[in-house]
């Protein structure tokens, strides 16, 4: 087990809770952690260390209570994949020469948690930024249409309808933008229908840089960044700028509608309806 202070130590940039006392953590790097609670985050065990040079961890994604991937910045040209099968009590790394290359100047952004999300039941679905940004799906690369060509730019985040995933998750959207100058909303979101091979903008985008994205349900949405928050009622096609709060992450519970938002100093809020 680990001590308050050392967690209080780490950079913690993702979470996922199984039920009221389980639950993995993920600490970016360097060194790269990975830690897990069984008794509602009194004591956690240290599941994944990783000390190597360049390590930094992104974000993290579970199909069930048993399968997960967690995914960081390129090391060496690569980027970074490591897998659990039993509920995140171990995890391996994916061999260096089956790792996707990133071009230069590309990478992923921690900033929510959110650039990777299961598609179906075994894909997932990540999303890269900075100079050049594109979606991956196993070998698949695809060039995104959002803002990018810098360190700032590119997609932030990405979700996938959860009734789509019972046909292979053909239905999902991103959003990102330039946090270097978060009130641009100039090709900050674009949604797809056909499994990422094409995307559509919306008539009104959400207002500005936005670092995370989520399905309520099948036709509504909120998106969430420094920029403020924003609410869709059609699939994403046009956004209500709702909040000049800023938050960093915004999730739906996964049963009802609940929706909570964090952001800076340990803020965090609920939507109200």
């Amino acid at each position: 087990m680990v001590s308050s202070q050392r967690l209080r130590n780490g950079d913690f940039r993702d979470i996922e809770a199984f039920d009221a006392t389980s639950a993995v953590v993920m600490a970016v790097g360097e060194p790269a952690y990975i830690l897990r609670t069984t008794d509602g985050g009194e004591n956690w065990k240290v599941v994944y260390e990783n000390k190597g040079k360049g390590m930094f961890l992104d974000a993290m994604a579970f199909w069930n209570i048993d399968a997960g991937i967690v995914i960081g910045d390129p090391i060496d040209g690569k980027l970074f994949i490591a897998r659990t099968f039993d509920g995140g009590w171990t995890w391996r790394a994916i061999p260096e020469k089956y790792r996707p290359e990133a071009e230069k100047g590309e990478a992923l952004f921690a900033a929510s948690g959110t650039c990777i999300a299961p598609l179906d039941r075994d894909e997932a679905i990540f999303v890269t930024g900075g100079k050049i940004s594109r979606a991956f799906i196993r070998d698949q690369k695809i060039k995104l249409p959002v803002l990018q060509g810098k360190e700032s730019t590119g997609a932030f985040s990405i979700a996938v309808s959860d009734q789509n995933k019972l046909n292979g998750g053909n239905k999902m959207i991103v959003v990102g933008g330039d946090y270097g100058a978060d009130s641009v909303s100039t090709n900050n979101c674009f949604y797809s229908a056909d499994r990422g091979q094409h995307w559509t903008a919306p008539k009104i985008p959400p207002r500005g840089y936005k670092s995370c994205v989520d399905y309520i349900t099948e036709k509504e949405l909120i998106a969430c960044g420094t920029s403020g928050v924003d609410y869709s009622a059609d699939g994403g096609d046009t956004w209500t700028y709702i909040s000049k709060e800023k938050f960093h992450v915004c999730r739906k519970a996964k049963e009802g509608r609940t929706v909570y938002l964090a952001g800076e100093g340990g803020r965090v809020a609920k939507l109200v309806y």
